[in-house]
């Protein structure tokens, strides 16, 4: 870490490396000295032993060896951690004086919390010399990061950046719950807290530390219970003096929750190695770039390369965006999918023609699949966009709204078609295409019916822009010059389609009356497009949402067995480790097995031994017997010990069932003994009791 000078005359220095080390250097220089002569004195290869930083201790130190032979140890790490283990501080006159618990309690409550108070995150800097006979044990951390002599107590500000609080501000109106999961000072993180906006004075809300929130998490045996996860989380905005375990059992606890009805979608940010876990854990990991670690950036599914927080608000709304922008282009798409196949199938069985010809069929498929994506898909995001909740993991892609556009939509354009159709001729004043010879030329009354779906398809395109209900679908419009390019395009070409297109579309060239007609009906689309807005779409009940999310897992395997009694989970774990067990039992028999075969061929070309068919007979050669070193495990349920009672006297309680094989392995041991006599295999004997329970 060191300071550069500043890139413009009168800025700020350039701070490499890590900020915290930076600030002290920067406080270094306005005391008036100077760092690098003592780097250069003593350079990095010369440190005797580093500890570096971890999030167990909070502090880092690095050891020197001085010239007498003696070593000093220089450490800096979270003020009332490191002030718990000194002993000695040094006064006004660098003279060390007696450090007592009075002193240090005073300390806290005088330097500490007031500095934490303000936002200031606080460090002490400590020493502690050691003789250069006998040398200390290194590796004893505990002894050797006690006794310390402290140097001061310094406040370093994280200055907030000024559009934090209003990117905050967004996440919260946009749906989001921002909480601050920091290693800092409670007080310096709640400081911030308020500063960012996170947390608002008269709020109902929780800070905590971690040890506290570790306390009330856990159950008597330190087991996490997911009920006392959901008892805070709700609530919770600041975890201060946090580990990176700690950050991880939030994000699980969110994820894993049941006490809200949608399953919680969880975003992460982190910049260290420890924070891998918990961005591999959430549902989408944020890393920054600039100061975050390969195992973090690995570990993420974002970077944020300006490790900035209101890149998250501007990723909140691209992805709200693309959400939306297949959203509208489904909409659109089934309108005409729905219209199209209709008209085609029915006029063919009707009229023994289809109304649509194959050459218009591709020119309508290039205007709903190729053109229309474009145009839909383009859509700039908005601010618009984070002023409404997000949407749950399982919402339908196409919702009750958009079903009632599609649907609605369809049938102003089939009613308008088929009267175009069947009374088409009488209203043009044109002879009737319908019934027409095979190889007769366009007709004009088909073209209209051909021109007049294409209208109603490009401003159908216009409503399809919107798909929450709004009424104005010309919002913005202007701020997508490739939807206006298509749109324009598209009416373009058209026209010279139907005037110039002839017999390879089969169209007619039509009358500029008759072209006014088809662009006032596709006009309708736009005024029909208000009066479905205006049918609420809670009063239309046979309404269905499609395109919904089902997940496997979510569904409990009680509802899809309903003659399954329901298993609590610490039933789970005993039939878990009856389980392992069982599998342990099997292992056994077959060493058993394996030293049957060992010691058969021992006695190839001797007399042979009897016949050992079950581990009974096996038990009655002195040779061999199975020693149970652990009696009390049971390998039955309290069921068959209450049903057979020989079998109850030979067993007890269990001890540890959810244990690994291991357990199982130690417990018996095949040993060689020729003292035991066969009695050893008296039907009341454990491993009697063992098989006949298999």
């Amino acid at each position: 870490s060191s300071l550069q000078p500043p890139e413009k005359e009168g800025g700020l220095p350039r701070q490499v490396g890590n900020k915290t080390e930076c600030g002290l250097l920067g406080f270094v220089l306005d005391l008036k000295q100077d760092y690098e002569p003592v780097r250069s004195l003593i350079p990095e290869e010369k440190l005797y032993k580093v500890y570096t930083f971890n999030s167990v201790r909070k502090s880092m130190s690095t050891v020197i060896k001085l010239p007498d032979g003696s070593f000093r140890m220089y450490s800096k790490g979270a003020s009332e951690i490191v002030l718990k283990k000194c002993s000695r501080i040094l006064n006004a006159a660098g003279e060390p004086r007696i450090f007592r618990p009075r002193d240090r309690d005073e300390m806290v409550k005088k330097v500490i919390e007031p500095m934490a108070c303000d936002g200031l995150r606080t460090i002490c800097v400590a020493f502690r010399d050691f003789p250069s006979s006998p040398e200390p044990d290194w590796d004893n951390e505990n002894d050797i990061l006690s006794d310390l002599t402290c140097i001061c107590v310094v406040g370093i500000e994280d200055p907030v950046r000024p559009e934090v609080p209003e990117a905050i501000r967004k996440c919260q109106r946009a749906g989001i719950t921002v909480r601050m999961v920091t290693g800092d000072n409670i007080n310096t993180a709640r400081a911030i807290a308020i500063k960012c906006g996170i947390i608002h004075p008269g709020e109902d809300f929780l800070c905590l530390e971690g040890k506290e929130f570790n306390r009330r998490i856990r159950n008597e045996k330190g087991e996490i219970e997911q009920e006392r996860i959901d008892k805070i989380w709700p609530k919770l905005r600041v975890l201060a003096r946090s580990s990176p375990t700690d950050k991880h059992t939030l994000v699980k606890g969110i994820i894993d929750s049941t006490q809200v009805e949608q399953r919680q979608v969880v975003a992460v940010t982190g910049d260290g190695t420890n924070d891998g876990p918990a961005l591999k854990k959430a549902d989408v990991g944020f890393a920054m770039g600039i100061a975050g670690t390969d195992v973090a950036k690995e570990a993420s599914d974002i970077i944020l390369t300006d490790d900035n927080f209101s890149s998250i608000v501007k990723a909140v709304m691209w992805g709200r965006n693309v959400y939306d922008s297949i959203s509208k282009f489904l909409q659109f798409q089934l309108t005409v999918n729905i219209v199209a196949v209709i008209v085609a199938f029915t006029g063919a069985c009707i009229t023994q023609d289809s109304p649509l010809k194959a050459v218009q069929m591709l020119w309508v498929n290039l205007i709903m699949d190729t053109f229309a994506s474009l145009a839909l898909a383009t859509e700039p995001p908005t601010e618009a966009l984070l002023l409404r909740k997000p949407y749950g993991r399982n919402k339908p892609l196409i919702s009750r709204t958009m079903m009632k556009n599609i649907l609605g939509h369809a049938v102003y354009q089939l009613t308008l078609i088929f009267t175009l159709l069947f009374v088409g001729e009488k209203m043009f004043k044109i002879d009737s295409g319908r019934n027409a010879p095979l190889h007769s030329p366009p007709s004009e009354h088909y073209t209209i019916i051909f021109n007049t779906f294409v209208m109603m398809q490009l401003f159908n395109e216009i409503n399809a822009r919107k798909i929450h209900g709004e009424r104005n679908v010309f919002d913005g419009i202007f701020r997508n010059p490739i939807f206006c390019t298509i749109v324009l395009g598209t009416f373009a070409i058209q026209i010279v389609i139907v005037q110039f297109g002839g017999k390879p579309f089969s169209c007619s060239p039509l009358q500029l009356d008759q072209w006014m007609w088809c662009v006032f009906i596709g006009l309708g689309e736009l005024v029909w497009g208000q009066v479905i807005a205006t049918i609420p779409t809670s009063r239309l009940k046979f309404l269905k949402e499609a395109g919904r999310l089902t997940e496997k897992e979510e569904v409990p395997e009680e509802e899809l067995n309903e003659d399954v009694e329901e298993i609590d989970h610490a039933e789970r774990e005993l039939r878990r480790g009856q389980i392992l067990w069982f599998r342990g039992l099997n292992r056994i028999q077959t060493q058993i097995r394996v030293v049957k075969a060992f010691r058969s061929s021992l006695y190839e070309g001797l007399e042979k031994p009897e016949s050992r068919t079950s581990i009974h007979n096996f038990m009655t050669h002195p040779e061999f017997r199975i020693e149970d070193s652990q009696p009390h495990i049971p390998l039955i349920d309290d069921t068959d010990l209450e049903e057979d009672p020989a079998l109850k006297k030979n067993s007890s309680p269990p001890s540890s069932l959810n244990k690994n094989n291991s357990a199982i392995d130690s417990g018996i041991n095949l040993t060689t003994d020729t003292s035991k006599s066969a009695t050893s295999s008296s039907p009341g004997s454990p491993i009697h009791s063992l098989e006949t329970s298999l």
